[in-house]
């Protein structure tokens, strides 16, 4: 069965490598033989990046450009990506080249099985800082939420479209992943891993500051509060046949593949 697959990749002042990123995500998909979108979603960038994604776009029908006239924020520029896509699959990934995307094909076909499936880094190349900071936030977002996973905030994650519906998020900001995590699992949605490749980023600066530790840990707080603490039981979505939990698969490698 052909696989088909729309990519969401949202970006914020990304113009010095948002063209390398979009023409290596498409010719990834073109060389795992999928049928798929690519759509960039300009979160009212104030450089370039809009008319560099036009210029890809103008030569690659596969690629669509979404923009915001102003910037919304992370979460607010994937659910403007996800509420737009076409195909039965739907991943995402950040516009800063940090990943291999032949990867997601070990997430794919741990979508044949489950509706939810996200990376966890491997070899991270983050500073130290960034490393010990999401250690403590991935060990809080298990214990509050029951995210379950490795490594939460991994941008590269599919999902089936039939689930993504239950789970577009509400926060506009970086608690996007924790957020649609914890409704999944609350949902009962199955939910697996598989270790993806990392690498540093290419070009341009990161949009993740320390600014952001006490912002995310108190929208943490305030979600565990209304959604966790204080949630009524949600019904169990039609599609999901005795959902199973699949808590922390963590293979050392991904499928196939050994670790750069």
């Amino acid at each position: 069965m052909s696989v088909r697959l729309s990519l969401v990749m949202p970006a914020y002042n990304e113009a010095a490598g948002i063209g390398e990123a979009v023409a290596e995500a498409h010719e990834s998909l073109v060389g795992m033989g999928y049928e798929f979108e690519i759509l960039v979603v300009d979160d009212g960038s104030s450089d370039d990046t809009g008319a560099r994604v036009a210029e890809v776009a103008a030569l690659w029908p596969r690629v669509r450009l979404l923009t915001h006239s102003t910037n919304l924020g992370y979460g607010a520029a994937l659910r403007t990506g996800f509420e737009a896509v076409r195909y039965d699959l739907v991943a995402f990934t950040d516009a800063d080249g940090q990943f291999h995307l032949e990867d997601l094909e070990d997430l794919v076909t741990l979508t044949h099985e489950c509706p939810v499936a996200v990376g966890w880094r491997i070899g991270r190349k983050d500073p130290w800082r960034r490393r010990f900071l999401s250690w403590g936030y991935n060990r809080l977002a298990r214990l509050f939420l029951g995210t379950a996973v490795r490594d939460c905030d991994c941008a590269l994650k599919v999902f089936r479209r039939e689930a993504l519906q239950y789970l577009l998020p509400e926060s506009t900001g970086f608690f996007v992943n924790s957020e649609m995590l914890c409704r999944a699992r609350q949902l009962g949605f199955a939910v697996a891993e598989a270790g993806v490749r990392h690498r540093a980023r290419r070009n341009g600066t990161s949009k993740v500051s320390l600014a952001e530790v006490p912002k995310t840990f108190a929208t943490l707080v305030h979600f565990w509060w209304r959604h966790v603490v204080r949630a009524k039981p949600a019904p169990v979505p039609a599609f999901t046949d005795a959902p199973v939990l699949l808590p922390f698969a963590r293979p050392t490698a991904p499928v196939g593949r050994k670790a750069a």
